[in-house]
């Protein structure tokens, strides 16, 4: 009968333990980078702007769940999602294979491809296959342990030095300050936070798109836990609806004057 009983008491705890870790997803905990603009930002005073957070803040309305921004450096943030620091990340992750092995992904919500900036007239123009000439021997500028640096350590030419940046902005300030010949970031980020602004003049884009699958995965998604496969069915269902709904062309516009989207 003791053994009865005690058996009967760990089933009912077990069962309890599940009722408490079940989620309705009414809150969720998004962990952003704020310091890659245009798509995220921090203000003098501490907020958190740019596409990323407004399609954060979009989708967790979509679903009906309350938000919290989460800002996390960039080179931690897939470890302080699996720490539960977070729920998703929101940070224009682009979805790859290797990510895949650590994390589970949403559909895209942007996809943009990379591109080389040096300073204007010191790069000759040159195509994908020319991509390890052109490097040969130069310092190239990446944020560290992002998709630029996979493909710049892969298909640099020799003698190629890379230098790693814990943000985008200070590459750029050492493109300016000439410790590095090159950056290799996503297009649109450099576009939008150093080309068109007054420190960018004498700066232009060089070499191809660059939107190979293997280093740059398939989009921009939101990455989760594996086993919330729930909260990923849930973010699916909310991006479908803010692109149906006008919602994501509004924010889109706000930020960009070509569909960001892709094909």
């Amino acid at each position: 009968m003791k053994k009865l009983i005690i058996l009967f008491c760990m089933v009912a705890l077990v069962c309890a333990a599940g009722t408490v870790q079940a989620k309705d997803w009414k809150k969720v905990r998004i962990g952003v980078e704020g310091a890659y603009p245009p798509f995220s930002s921090t203000t003098a005073d501490g907020k958190l702007v740019g596409f990323d957070i407004d399609i954060a803040l979009a989708l967790c309305e979509a679903m009906g769940a309350e938000c919290k921004l989460v800002a996390q450096d960039w080179d931690g943030i897939i470890p302080a999602l699996l720490a539960r620091k977070y729920d998703a990340i929101i940070a224009s992750m682009s979805i790859t294979e290797e990510r895949k092995k650590k994390v589970a992904f949403t559909k895209k919500y942007y996809q943009t491809p990379a591109k080389f900036v040096a300073k204007k007239g010191t790069v000759k123009d040159f195509d994908r296959a020319g991509v390890a000439a052109a490097t040969a021997g130069k310092k190239i500028g990446v944020q560290r342990a992002t998709i630029h640096d996979n493909f710049i350590t892969d298909n640099g030419g020799k003698g190629v030095v890379i230098k790693r940046y814990a943000t985008q902005d200070e590459a750029y300030m050492d493109l300016r300050a000439g410790r590095v010949d090159m950056l290799l970031a996503d297009s649109v980020a450099t576009n939008e936070g150093f080309l068109k602004k007054p420190e960018g003049k004498d700066y232009e884009y060089v070499g191809p798109n660059l939107d190979e699958p293997k280093y740059f995965g398939n989009g921009a998604g939101i990455a989760i836990r594996k086993k919330d496969t729930d909260l990923v069915a849930k973010f699916n269902q909310a991006i479908d609806k803010i692109r149906a709904d006008g919602t994501y062309k509004k924010i889109q516009d706000k930020y960009f004057d070509f569909d960001v989207y892709g094909k």
